[in-house]
């Protein structure tokens, strides 16, 4: 059996995720736009079928200024956002955040970084329940 830290060497280690995705949680949890803007870098993709609902189009979000309109236009829609980690995952440059928003619902924020900062994201769904 191989006991050897999978993560050893990686770019972004469990630390780092562990406590991204608590400040993550945090900052969201807040509604504070300028404070969760400050993980993103300013040329970010963002793709969610949440976008895609709220802003027509194919779910593509460009920029940061772009992403800030998408989500002062979901707290509009949403004011009792809630998130809630339930897992924190760790990859090559990329974090995957489960969490359950305020209906209960798993959804997933898959996160790569370079720099320090998201330069890329995906919003993903589970089923509602």
């Amino acid at each position: 059996m191989d006991t050897e830290d999978p993560l050893a060497g990686s770019s972004i280690d469990m630390d780092f995720a562990e406590e991204f995705a608590r400040d993550w949680e945090d900052r969201w949890n807040t509604h504070d736009l300028d404070l969760i803007l400050e993980h993103y870098a300013d040329d970010v993709v963002f793709h969610s079928p949440v976008a895609a609902r709220l802003l027509g189009g194919d779910g593509k979000v460009v920029g940061k200024a772009a992403l800030r309109e998408y989500w002062e236009k979901g707290l509009k829609f949403l004011p009792e956002l809630h998130f809630a980690v339930e897992g924190v995952y760790v990859g090559v440059d990329t974090i995957v955040i489960n969490y359950r928003n305020e209906r209960g619902n798993l959804v997933n924020e898959i996160l790569t970084f370079k720099d320090g900062k998201i330069v890329f994201g995906h919003g993903t769904y589970a089923r509602a329940t």
